[in-house]
């Protein structure tokens, strides 16, 4: 199978075109955030402020990266798990996130929600948070510094692995992959 390039932010039309299984490479800038972030932005949105940037098609990748040794923009910058972002997402989704990048499954809420916003989930690779910040190619922290690695941070990726696990469809491979292999 050949891998699909994505470019970040994301393009609507290329969101509607992936389907769950597609193995992609992503490259451009991405946002970071775990529980505390999250809260801190669905409180802001439902305070009417705005995000600490454009939630415009970004893609947020669910991990509290390791600090950087010298020479890397991070440390290690595994995949934390996505449920634990579930009561949070559908509000990103509504503000204009059209993707989502973690490990686990995700809550119906959720996929309803991708599917009536056109959002896709992508799965990165857990146990492989040295691997992925090499692709990593360099990190800031944009808001939220009191939280630690756990702050909103911007990555600029180039060609970081990832396999679309929820398309917009609602098409989802913990659902149809596992039957497959029941004996």
């Amino acid at each position: 199978m050949e891998n699909v390039s994505v470019s970040l932010p994301l393009d609507p039309r290329q969101v509607l075109a992936l389907r769950a299984g597609d193995s992609v490479l992503l490259t451009g800038p991405l946002y970071t955030g775990r529980d505390a972030a999250h809260r801190r932005m669905v409180e802001a949105l439902n305070e009417g402020r705005e995000l600490p940037f454009d939630p415009k098609n970004q893609l947020i990748y669910y991990v509290g990266p390791a600090p950087a040794s010298p020479g890397h923009a991070v440390g290690p910058a595994g995949p934390t798990t996505s449920y634990r972002m579930d009561a949070y997402a559908p509000r990103l989704m509504e503000a204009g996130i059209r993707g989502m990048m973690g490990k686990g499954k995700r809550s119906g809420e959720v996929v309803a929600a991708m599917k009536r916003f056109g959002c896709v989930y992508f799965g990165a690779v857990g146990g492989a948070a040295a691997l992925i910040s090499r692709r990593i190619l360099k990190s800031e922290v944009v808001a939220w510094p009191d939280l630690g690695t756990e702050a909103v941070h911007r990555f600029w990726v180039e060609n970081l692995p990832a396999v679309v696990l929820i398309d917009s469809l609602g098409n989802n491979l913990y659902e149809s992959e596992p039957p497959k292999y029941r004996l």
